[in-house]
């Protein structure tokens, strides 16, 4: 993106003294002053200049990972960076506006880059608490800087003088960023883009149509980035300011954006953010319950276990916020999948959907629809006592069984007979099978000479 690869220039030559790296040491840092103005225009022109040239300089972009690169020109760099930084924070002067055209092309030339190919283990170092396995950049030591910049530009500049330079393109560059390994690097993002949306009214459906493109790449076509925490991030504060009744396109984004978020394999790195922003808009509109419930259950994991106990517990948090209106409609498939998660062989799996019955919220909702409910749940029940492995979760149906008899001791009883009565005749159609193969294989044996090749001998003439 127009980024100069080669490294700077050398400067002057100087001599590496104690002194010199006492000075270099990274402790609070003082710098070397950019030149304080003096009596009269002249002092003026003179700090301006010292001003330009910094940033001047700090347009020169290291690899760090060049061995013929200079460390103190590096570190030279850092310095530049942080008397930049100090100006910006300065409350005595404002910015001059004749510094930012030449501050956002140093903050573009050092962020926009080609990123490196993502490593084998991106995704695990995308999990929570794995951060000693995360892949972090060599250009931090500037890219932190620099970041800092950006933000306070955002922050402490006319939104209207920053029009020109931040544009569409601008922000189509930083959410390129979000690819980046490097969780440092991602959370500084967040709240530059954030702070962004904040105070440019006029670029917020144009971010969230960008961010929301980013989405459906990730979900229908590579399943491969490591920002969309993050994004979503920014998404659930924007969710939470949205006003009530929702806008159709905002319910449009629910369900075409976020709930097909639930469906790939790496749902248990951005899963915390997306529940946050899914939640907001059943507690914002409790009638949209049942469409993320049916959703969410579209998109179950077959084979994936962990999956499987995060999408449980979301399910448990949404039955509280639901309409009760729809807990009827809603009882039935919400319980059969609850079922068949506490028969999976998976103790883990188990477990949590046997828990899921402690929750009062839910207790309630199936008891709305007890005639439907009751017969699945029960067999699930007599299945799980009767052929899992699992001693813990023996016990935990165990004590649901128990609960469930209290809420209505002879719907629990009919349904026993009716899985006993179902269970028999299944038995004697099994016998009828049986002895219908019998009578086959026995008129078999008594025709098997019909069976049996012709035997013949073969002459050869020669």
């Amino acid at each position: 993106m127009g980024i100069r690869r080669d490294s700077p220039k050398n400067s002057p030559s100087k001599k590496t003294t104690l002194k010199h790296l006492f000075d270099l040491d990274p402790k609070p840092y003082v710098g070397s002053p950019l030149p304080s103005p003096r009596r009269g225009g002249g002092g003026t022109d003179c700090e301006h200049d010292g001003i330009l040239s910094a940033i001047s300089y700090c347009n020169s972009v290291f690899t760090f990972t060049d061995p013929q690169e200079s460390p103190s020109q590096q570190d030279l760099k850092r310095l530049k960076l942080m008397d930049v930084v100090s100006l910006l924070k300065s409350p005595k002067k404002p910015l001059q506006e004749q510094l930012l055209s030449p501050l956002m092309s140093m903050v573009s030339v050092n962020l926009f880059r080609p990123l490196p190919p993502p490593s084998k283990t991106s995704i695990v170092s995308a999990l929570p608490d794995d951060e000693e396995l995360s892949t972090f950049t060599p250009l931090w030591p500037h890219l932190q800087l620099v970041y800092d910049i950006l933000l306070r530009l955002v922050l402490n500049v006319d939104s209207k003088k920053l029009k020109d330079y931040i544009a569409h393109q601008f922000i189509r560059n930083l959410l390129y960023l979000f690819q980046s390994e490097d969780p440092r690097e991602r959370e500084s993002l967040k709240n530059v883009f954030h702070r962004i949306y904040s105070r440019f009214t006029s670029y917020r459906s144009f971010m969230r149509k960008a961010m929301n493109d980013v989405f459906l790449h990730y979900v229908f076509e590579t399943e491969k980035h490591c920002g969309i925490g993050e994004l979503l991030e920014i998404w659930g504060s924007i969710i939470n300011g949205f006003g009530v009744p929702l806008k159709e396109e905002h319910k449009l984004f629910l369900m075409r954006v976020l709930l097909p978020l639930h469906k790939p394999k790496g749902l248990q790195v951005y899963h915390r953010q997306l529940a946050y922003c899914v939640s907001q808009f059943v507690q914002k509109e409790p009638a949209l319950g049942g469409v993320v419930v049916r959703g969410i259950l579209r998109y179950w994991p077959i084979t994936n276990c962990h999956k499987e106990v995060l999408l449980i517990g979301e399910l448990e948090e949404l039955v509280e916020n639901i309409d009760p209106d729809q807990y009827r409609t809603l009882a039935l498939p919400l319980c059969s999948r609850i079922t068949r998660c506490f028969n999976s062989c998976n103790s883990q799996v188990a477990e949590r959907a046997l828990y899921v019955w402690n929750n009062e919220q839910f207790v309630k909702m199936a008891s709305e629809a007890m005639e439907e409910v009751f017969p699945v749940v029960v067999e699930g029940m007599e299945k799980n006592l009767k052929l899992h492995w699992s001693k813990s979760v023996k016990q935990l149906t165990e004590n649901v069984k128990a609960m469930l008899e209290e809420m209505d001791p002879p719907l629990y009883d009919k349904c026993l007979r009716e899985i006993h009565h179902r269970e028999s005749e299944a038995h004697r159609e099994q016998v009828k099978r049986q002895q219908k193969w019998d009578q086959i294989e026995t008129a078999a044996a008594k025709h098997s000479h019909f069976l049996q090749p012709t035997k013949t001998i073969c002459v050869s003439s020669h």
